[in-house]
Order: structure tokens, then sequence, then C-alpha cells
């Protein structure tokens, strides 16, 4: 079996998330047909990605792998192909053969997601209405600032999270920032380990909140101490979010990374 690894882009407005579903437009279900047919293989081969994504939300900088025997096409005729078949709302960035031991989601030491919104201060750019979300609200950038610091780091997401049975919601938050561009819109850059269901839809929206004076540090803190989905903290809308990057370690570690990544993850092993 050769691995191949496939970088790419995709505009999620048009898509029920990366997850295949039956009857519904996924990108894993567009890709995945697109493979059988360049590769002329029933079933097609299956895709594991980095990081799934939601119903909405866009990607910058996906990576997914698939194992196929003996491929007829090398990697660069097989991105020839892909991109020639591809819908635009997808964009095949390289494909190429993987090294021992890379799986696009273990291997991965982090992720980095990017959430656009602008809030009321500012007059919206009906072109970015697909990708920026609207706030009612000004937002106070410097109180933003400060709540961004309480989350930062290694602790239990639970509360910004949608559980899912068997699974930790432990991450490591490494960078979390907020700042305005020349142009109005607020950017929110937030880089970790990994990411729960959810997860950076719910910072952003506590983020917003507190931002806006609807609520304020002391209340985030309380939340942040809970070891369960706060109903209080929005969810913002899917469309401002995007996966801009996912980043792996040298080669070499790849295999060990995969390994220590399946493991169950708990703050007192940590």
């Amino acid at each position: 079996m050769t691995r191949l690894r496939i970088d790419l882009s995709y505009d999620g407005g048009a898509f029920h998330g990366w997850a295949s579903q039956p009857g519904l437009r996924t990108v894993q279900g567009v890709l995945e047909d697109s493979l059988g047919r360049v590769l002329r293989l029933d079933p097609a081969p299956a895709l594991t990605v980095a990081g799934r994504t939601d119903a909405g939300v866009h990607a910058r900088g996906q990576v997914c792998h698939v194992d196929v025997e003996d491929p007829a096409l090398s990697p660069t005729d097989l991105l020839r192909r892909l991109r020639r078949i591809c819908p635009g709302d997808i964009a095949i960035r390289d494909v190429t053969e993987a090294p021992d031991g890379f799986d696009a989601r273990f291997s991965a030491v982090w992720r980095r997601y990017c959430y656009r919104l602008i809030d009321s201060a500012q007059v919206p750019d009906p072109l970015l209405r697909n990708h920026v979300v609207q706030l009612r609200h000004p937002l106070h950038l410097g109180t933003a600032q400060e709540a961004t610091r309480l989350l930062t780091g290694l602790r239990d997401f639970a509360p910004f999270c949608k559980a899912r049975e068997g699974a930790t919601t432990i991450r490591d938050l490494r960078e979390f920032t907020v700042t305005r561009r020349g142009d109005g819109v607020v950017e929110v850059h937030l880089l970790a380990d990994a990411f729960c269901h959810s997860m950076v839809r719910a910072l952003v929206g506590a983020l917003t909140v507190v931002g806006a004076g609807r609520r304020n540090l002391a209340w985030l803190e309380e939340v942040a101490s809970s070891d369960h989905r706060c109903g209080e903290v929005p969810l913002m809308p899917a469309h401002g979010l995007v996966l801009e990057e996912v980043g792996y370690p040298a080669d070499e570690q790849l295999a060990s990374r995969a390994r220590e990544a399946r493991a169950r993850r708990s703050l007192e092993k940590t």
C-alpha cells in the first residue's frame, strides 16, 4: 500500500461539513468520489483527515491521507487530474507520497484556526458576508484580549465543547489572540494541539460577550471552571471560521507522535 498526503482548501458554505453523510454533499464524499473516478477504484478509497470541520466551516490548510494499492498514477498526475474534476469550491493544493509513519490526523502536533467578524462600529463589506460574521454590538479589543489570557494553556475545555462519549476534552490552547485589521475586520486566532467539537466557535462566543460588555471576566472564570458545557456561552455561526493550517513534526518523529496522540489524555498525567 502507498500512503498519499493530500493538501487542500475549500469553501464550506455549500457542504454539510467534512464527514461523509448519506444523501448530503460533504467534502469527504466529493473528494473520495473524485479519487475513485480518477484511480478507477470501486469502492472509492477512504480518506483520513487532520481535523473534521462542521457544516459551513471553511479550510485553507486542510490535510488528509489515503492508502492505495500500487497507484497507476504518480502523485503529480493525480494532482493534475483531481484539479481537473473537483468542483470549484474545493482546491487541491498538493498530492505527495507520505513519509513513513505519517498519519494526517494523529501525526499532527497543532491546528490553527481563524475566526473573522466585524462589529457594529464598522460598515460590513457585502463581499465578505459568507466568510465574516456581523456582530450587533461594538467589541472592546482590550477586554477581549484579557479574556483570551484567561483561557490559554493546558486545561479541560468541557465548558466550551459538545461532549462525545469516550473522548477527552483536555486540550493545550497555545495561542489565543484577537486583533483588528485595517479594514475593521476582527481576527481571532487560535492554535492548539487539537480542538474538541465546536470548541473554537464556543470560545469565540465567550470572547464576544465579554468583549461587548454583556458579561464580565469573573463570569468567564466561573464558566471556565465548570466541568460541563455551559449553555450561557453562545455558539458562533460556522461561516466565520477557517481552518488555516495543520502542523507536523519532522519525518522521523511522525510515528511516535501518532502513538502519543492516540493515548487518552488526562490532566493528572500531564
